[in-house]
């Protein structure tokens, strides 16, 4: 399949000519031709390499009423996404190289972008004892990147044990930094606002100790640790602190927590109901100014899809989490590119290049050069969107963006040269 793109604008540059061919970049040039090659006007959009996600919940096996891999990896396909990380809190727990395997194949078979699975730390997510780590990692999956998101890793013993062993094989342990012991029955930010609202208040602190205390063992292990969804600005100075002390840490911050704030459970709406929860205006400028200065490595959407029944009911019932995958790109443009805080660079380096290199994604995050994959979007930069969740194609429809008008359009993504989103709507 040969495929020429005129006139794109890579990473915001001069308008240039990109040829994929046999699934690489061939060249990149000005009035490139090529006989019979699919010829797609890029005028007026930016090319950017195609988004990774290092935290997607896709849900099967198990609650494929929510979501299945197929349904996410078009919903990533269409928000610019080519490889996302699977989350392992599935039913079966992603937590043996069988299941691992099984989710890596029905990411092959959809063929719509590289679905990579993230394996338990821990067996069936329980924090009692390691999971198969090492048969995980050497699985026809390939697993790097190991999580018991939704829990917390709280042994430190058995955190230190984890950070030891995945670095035999140079992995990293993605963790869900969260005491549980001062988070027990909480539903919102704790401040001002949920004693006013009556809702049990999820404290920074419960963030940011087990931050501080995994930063150390870290250090100490000498190991690569990964932290979810950061949300606090004292998670962001400790991040800062652990860097400038050369700790092999990395961090992700989630689409919602730059844009929204706790404000939103005013409304007492679940849909924006959320683990960790929305947190302060002070919270969202730090986690802003963290990604644009590099202390937060990536964007990732801990795209989470509940069925209806899980998700429309009272607050205190219903379960956390939102959907993030086709308005993350959207989210950055307003938060960080409108405002002047990053450049086109810097996104690829943010939601593509650093996100690759955390999974050890060879394939992924690469220059949009001659001889590199030809893993790419095409984004219409003066478009407006307002989100309506009925036209999403998850399975389901808790998206905290309904109604919101957002900038930025994915016309197309290729993967592998190969187009799985053309004018804006999925090709398979």
């Amino acid at each position: 399949m040969t495929t020429l793109i005129k006139g794109a604008r890579v990473l915001g540059g001069e308008p240039a000519d990109l040829l994929l061919q046999d699934g690489r970049i061939a060249a990149v040039g000005d009035r490139l031709s090529a006989t019979g090659a699919t010829v797609v006007d890029a005028d007026g959009l930016v090319a950017l390499p195609g988004l990774v996600d290092l935290h997607t919940h896709l849900r099967e096996p198990g609650r494929e009423d929510a979501e299945t891999v197929e349904t996410g990896s078009r919903a990533a396909a269409l928000g610019g996404f080519t490889a996302v990380h699977a989350m392992a809190n599935t039913d079966p727990v992603a937590d043996t190289a069988g299941v691992v395997e099984q989710v890596w194949r029905l990411g092959q078979e959809a063929g719509l972008v590289d679905v990579v699975p993230v394996g338990a730390v821990t067996v069936g997510l329980r924090g009692e004892r390691l999971a198969e780590l090492g048969a995980m990692a050497d699985s026809a999956a390939r697993v790097r990147v190991f999580s018991d998101d939704g829990h917390c890793v709280a042994d430190p013993a058995l955190m230190r044990r984890a950070l030891e062993y995945v670095k035999a094989f140079d992995g990293v342990v993605a963790q869900h930094a969260e005491e549980p012991r001062l988070t027990a029955g909480a539903q919102m930010n704790e401040g001002d606002r949920s004693a006013r609202l009556g809702l049990t208040g999820w404290p920074a602190a419960a963030e940011e100790a087990v931050i501080a205390r995994d930063v150390l063992l870290a250090q100490h292990v000498g190991a690569r640790l990964h932290v979810c969804h950061v949300s606090t600005a004292g998670s962001v100075e400790i991040l800062r602190w652990a860097k400038s002390r050369g700790v092999q840490v990395t961090a992700e911050v989630t689409p919602h927590h730059l844009l929204l704030t706790e404000a939103c459970a005013e409304s007492y709406d679940p849909v924006f109901k959320v683990n960790p929860p929305l947190r302060t205006d002070e919270d969202v400028h730090a986690l802003r100014a963290g990604l644009a200065d590099g202390t937060i490595d990536a964007v990732a959407t801990d795209h989470a899809p509940h069925a209806v029944e899980d998700k429309e009911s009272e607050w205190a019932q219903a379960r956390p989490g939102m959907l993030g995958l086709e308005q993350a790109l959207s989210v950055v443009l307003e938060t960080l590119v409108e405002p002047g805080l990053l450049d086109w660079a810097g996104v690829a380096d943010r939601t593509s290049v650093r996100p690759a290199a955390i999974g050890r994604l060879a394939g992924h995050g690469r220059p949009l050069a001659p001889g590199e994959p030809a893993n790419l979007l095409l984004l219409d930069p003066a478009a407006r969107v307002t989100v309506d969740p009925a036209a999403l194609a998850s399975r389901s429809r808790n998206s905290p963006y309904a109604g919101r008008e957002l900038p930025g359009r994915v016309v197309a993504t290729f993967l592998r040269g190969e187009a799985t989103v053309l004018d804006g709507k999925a090709v398979k």
